[in-house]
């Protein structure tokens, strides 16, 4: 049984609880809590996991043999001892940090004993040697996508396409030892790319030496999530993924836009895909004071804190909304900082409907903290930027027309080149049927260049002729009408009135018809 085969059983057994009154976004929230159960257990028959295992009376084992009611109570009493460290009678059972955040005011909405043990049974009967071989991690994974997915809901907020978390990572080639911070973790789906990467790389963490991998499980990654049910599931996916953080876990709770931001330590690496929107109520979400241009723009603010704490030749890749590239008085002044302080080497722009809000346009800006000669430059840092236009004459991604990696390869052939030896229009995904506007922003380029969708930018041109403006794009739409092809306004008024005069007539004449019958 494969992963994916796995996930949609586990998805399937969602209908057994539909009878508790449980939805599918308290399902997930429910089957994980009993599954977190099952993979440890699993995890330790396996010899993986000799730290955070759980206290004696909250094992599995402790759960399978029982039926009735004592089964329904024994897991309620499993989890508040797991959400609190202490049994009913008030004495110490664990104080294992990261059991008891990952468990935080942890309780079930379950009310029928056979659904639970329907569960208990479902989970045994699946054939775990297997799950195995793929990483436990990687179903648990599995299932958060498949959350996010499926529901008609917020799940997809935090949850940023596989495909191009991936390639995000790739293009920013993490190293072991390095730092790497996500502000608006989610359910840690960059810092597990970023590890699985990093783990790739050095044969599992074989290459590294003792003090490495411990610096790599418990200090490379750091994130920070302001949702507690979703920072439970970060929680229990790192540590799945072998990835266990301080004593507060990998992903820590609270607001980056606030104290817990300001205290975030530099990093060699941030990848991170900020919430959408305006902070509710104001920019009272916003409580930072160290951020130089305040703003109720969320976006901004993230932005803010992402160059500002990435360490001299640190880069990042993060994901944001068009409003933020266009954006006039704050965006401005962010954007101008953000050039001055960082190079800004490459803009992707996001075909639409890859995330959950539909029709929402997205970016990836990808920089590095410096100039590539001064890593202390804190003024004109960015020369030029390289912008890959991915958007324009693209289909429209949904579950018919899923986005995936083939989409990015393209992208990733052109940017992973020395910025010194970029070459324009190397690539041009689909562009040979695309036509250009003979603007100024194009004149002198050659045709078949002008066609690609990977332009390079100079910083005098965004300034001067943009208006430090990044919403750049200079393919035209093949669904578009052009201007040039509708006539002259004379003419066009021409066709109206005749169209007109027309429809005029044809109302004349019903006019008349119904009168001659009224007669009759």
């Amino acid at each position: 049984m494969s992963n994916n085969d796995i996930v949609q059983k586990l998805w399937n057994l969602c209908d057994v609880l539909r009878d508790d009154g449980i939805n599918y976004s308290d399902y997930v929230t429910e089957l994980v809590l009993l599954l977190f159960i099952k993979m440890v257990h699993e995890n330790t028959e396996a010899g993986l996991l000799n730290k955070h295992t759980l206290p004696t009376g909250c094992r599995w084992t402790d759960l399978s043999d029982k039926d009735g009611l004592n089964l329904l109570d024994d897991y309620k009493r499993m989890l508040l001892t797991l959400s609190t460290g202490k049994d009913s009678e008030g004495n110490t059972l664990h104080a294992d940090p990261l059991i008891l955040a990952i468990y935080a005011d942890a309780q079930t909405r379950l009310r029928e004993p056979r659904h639970l043990k329907q569960l208990i049974k479902s989970l045994d009967s699946i054939d775990w040697f297997s799950a195995q071989k793929d990483g436990l991690g990687d179903l648990y994974e599995g299932l958060l996508e498949k959350n996010a997915n499926e529901t008609k809901s917020g799940a997809g907020q935090y949850f940023t396409p596989r495909a191009l978390i991936d390639s995000m990572v790739r293009v920013i080639n993490p190293q072991a030892g390095e730092v790497i911070q996500d502000p608006a973790a989610g359910t840690a789906g960059f810092l597990i790319a970023a590890d699985s990467f990093i783990k790739a790389k050095t044969d599992d963490h074989f290459d590294l030496d003792a003090k490495q991998v411990e610096f790599q499980k418990n200090k490379a990654f750091i994130g920070v999530e302001l949702v507690p049910s979703t920072r439970r599931l970060a929680l229990m996916n790192c540590l799945l993924h072998g990835m266990e953080g301080d004593d507060e876990g990998v992903v820590h709770l609270g607001n980056s836009l606030g104290q817990v931001g300001m205290s975030l330590p530099k990093a060699d690496i941030i990848l991170a895909n900020p919430p959408f929107g305006t902070s509710k109520g104001g920019d009272a979400s916003i409580t930072r004071d160290d951020l130089t241009y305040p703003t109720s723009n969320k976006q901004l603010a993230f932005l803010q804190h992402i160059y500002r704490n990435l360490k001299p030749g640190g880069r990042a890749a993060v994901v944001l909304p068009d409003n933020v590239l266009f954006e006039a008085g704050v965006g401005t002044d962010v954007r101008r900082d953000l050039m001055n302080k960082c190079n800004l080497h490459t803009i992707l722009r996001l075909p639409t409907g890859i995330f959950y809000a539909a029709g929402v346009k997205t970016n990836v800006l990808f920089f590095t903290k410096g100039s590539a000669k001064d890593k202390l430059q804190e003024e004109n840092c960015t020369p030029n930027t390289w912008v890959y236009d991915l958007r324009t004459n693209m289909p429209n991604f949904g579950k018919r027309t899923p986005f995936g990696e083939q989409h990015l390869t393209p992208f990733e052939a052109v940017c992973n080149v020395l910025l010194a030896e970029r070459v324009e229009g190397e690539w041009s995904f689909n562009a040979d049927e695309v036509e250009i506007e003979n603007t100024e922003v194009n004149q002198g380029i050659d045709e078949r260049l002008a066609k690609s969708r990977w332009r390079v930018f100079s910083r005098e041109f965004i300034r001067d002729t943009k208006g430090d403006s990044l919403d750049i794009s200079w393919l035209k739409d093949a669904n578009s009408v052009d201007a040039a092809d509708l006539g002259t306004p004379e003419e066009l008024a021409g066709e109206a009135m005749t169209e007109l005069k027309g429809a005029l007539a044809d109302l004349e004449a019903l006019v008349a018809s119904l009168a001659g019958g009224v007669k009759g």
